[in-house]
């Protein structure tokens, strides 16, 4: 027995001498439990982390190529600029808008709903639009794109895809409708009409199928089951084919727009469509009595929930469940479970030596200010506090008018170019004068044209500098008040765009004629403009 003794005693001296050493080999006789949210194999790595955890992931695989948009070309400026997203087309004469955080965020007055769904990109389109407050129910736009392989005849398949909400009134409930073609040529459609509406409206489009969706200030998940009766090559998403003739612009969003085999989806987590910021909220999987669950949120185990549903109890992450059977594992995509969060900006100013109460706080002094609150539907809600102490006297205001408008300064109106001081009072009851920097657009409307071929002032059109961005219509009528002429989204710099005197086949006489035009400005705004022209040969 003496010699068992001098065994145990030095493998144990070992483990004092090697501590290391003896650590590491009895880790590596540990394995990863994949379930317990411990490190249990000591390689800093916990549960699916671990790549002794490793399942096959069941997720779809889109058919539609770039689909949440992040592949591009350029970054967008301005509106209109779906060309810069790779593979997509612009379906229809009215253009989409492709909104990118490395560049145009889009309208102002239309906020797209914070943080996006996938990535930095979306895709915002309209269902009608108002100009002036005259509703154009027709113009409804759309995007397209060629599928990567087609949809085949009697295949089950899903499209997945998520609808972007602003406000209230601009973005009430909308029925999203899924075309597809048999035939890539097929996109673009109605070409050089902006009035032509759905796809159906022309040959070789049929309707997939449709989903009514509603939300305010949100992203919705939705999507739409469909089982084509023919081969499928290109696909169309937009507004529904009956018009809604509104006095207001309708706009919305879509991102990551997700088309394969229905069986693809089977593993796929949804939520119960509760508000993400209540308690209410809740993922879940479909439930099989054959199979077992485990939930995951940033790969680490969430023990104890083994169940089909789960309530995330507001606490944010990306969630996986991983579903075994008696043969083998499969694990779930992400859910990146994020709470809307919404921030409104706020100028405010007071007079110095005056306090002004926000939150907790009495401030005094010029600067930004931040509070956090909760919204009527429980989500963060900051607002962003630009505050001014009025110590300067004198404000300064740069504006810009047409040559036949005024500019109100309190009481006082100027129609002249230049600077005017006005003294005034704040609402705040401070002393001040307002410096006006008054100038006029760079927008001119000839008052006379001679349509005679000479190809010189031939046509009568709205001119204009880097302000003009488009006569979005011009008008023309006779002093009878009778339309000779009518021109929509005309380019200022397209010599050949405008009147050219003629109206329905006829060739009008000299005289003098009255116009009426919409603009679109560089500061995104649109203004009506109106006068008289002289035509003469």
């Amino acid at each position: 027995m003496r010699w068992l003794w001098q065994m145990v005693l030095l493998f144990a001296g070992l483990g004092m001498l090697f501590p290391t050493v003896y650590s590491e080999m009895k880790q590596q006789q540990m394995e990863e439990v994949c379930d317990n949210a411990i490190d249990d194999d000591g390689d800093g790595l916990i549960d699916l982390n671990d790549p002794d955890c490793e399942c096959p992931v069941v997720e779809p695989v889109s058919l539609i190529p770039n689909p949440s948009f992040e592949d591009k070309t350029c970054c967008p400026s301005d509106r209109s600029q779906l060309n810069c997203a790779e593979t997509w087309i612009q379906a229809s004469e009215p253009t989409t808008d492709y909104i990118h955080t490395c560049g145009w965020l889009g309208w102002d007055g239309l906020p797209v709903p914070m943080p996006l769904p996938d990535g930095q990109a979306v895709v915002g389109f309209r269902d009608g639009r108002a100009r002036m407050g005259d509703p154009d129910p027709e113009w409804k736009e759309y995007v397209g794109a060629c599928l990567l392989s087609p949809m085949r005849v009697g295949v089950n398949y899903r499209f997945e895809f998520w609808v972007g909400f602003t406000n209230g009134l601009n973005s009430p409930t909308i029925n999203i409708h899924f075309f597809g073609t048999g035939d890539c040529e097929n996109l673009p459609f109605g070409v050089g009409d902006s009035d032509f509406g759905c796809p159906t409206n022309g040959p070789g489009w049929t309707i997939m199928g449709s989903r009514s969706v509603s939300g305010t200030n949100r992203w919705i998940k939705t999507s739409i089951d469909v089982t084509p009766t023919q081969d499928i090559h290109a696909i169309a998403i937009g507004p529904g084919c009956p018009n809604r003739p509104r006095e207001n612009n309708l706009y919305y969003f879509l991102d990551n727009l997700v088309l394969d085999e229905l069986s693809t989806f089977e593993f796929t987590i949804k939520d119960n469509g509760e508000n993400p910021c209540t308690d209410q909220f809740a993922l879940q999987v479909p439930s099989f009595d054959s199979l077992n669950y485990q939930w995951y949120r940033d790969g680490v185990a969430l023990v104890g929930e083994n169940e089909p549903r789960l309530e995330p109890n507001q606490v944010e992450g990306s969630y996986q469940v991983r579903v075994t059977s008696d043969v083998d594992c499969k694990v779930t995509s992400v859910y990146p479970y994020v709470k809307p969060r919404f921030q409104t900006e706020v100028d405010m100013v007071i007079c110095e030596g005056e306090q002004l109460s926000f939150g907790d706080q009495s401030l005094d002094e010029s600067g930004t200010y931040q509070r956090t609150i909760k919204s009527s539907d429980n989500c963060d809600s900051t607002i962003v506090l630009q505050l001014e102490v009025a110590t300067n006297k004198v404000d300064t205001v740069v504006a810009r008018i047409f040559e036949t408008e005024s500019y109100a300064v309190g009481p006082f109106s100027y129609n002249t170019e230049g600077e005017h001081l006005s003294p005034l009072a704040t609402r705040f009851g401070c002393d001040s004068l307002v410096l006006l920097d008054l100038s006029f657009f760079d927008v001119y409307a000839p008052n006379v044209f001679s349509p005679n071929d000479d190809g010189i002032n031939d046509r009568f059109m709205i001119l204009g500098g880097e302000d003009l961005k488009q006569v979005v219509s011009l008008q023309v009528y006779d002093r009878w008040g009778n339309l000779l002429y009518e021109g929509k989204d005309l380019d200022p710099d397209d010599y050949f765009a405008g009147w050219d005197g003629w109206s329905r086949g006829k060739e009008m006489r000299d005289g003098v004629f009255v116009y009426t035009a919409l603009l679109l400005l560089e500061d995104g705004k649109e203004r009506r403009l109106s006068g008289s022209v002289t035509l003469l040969r």
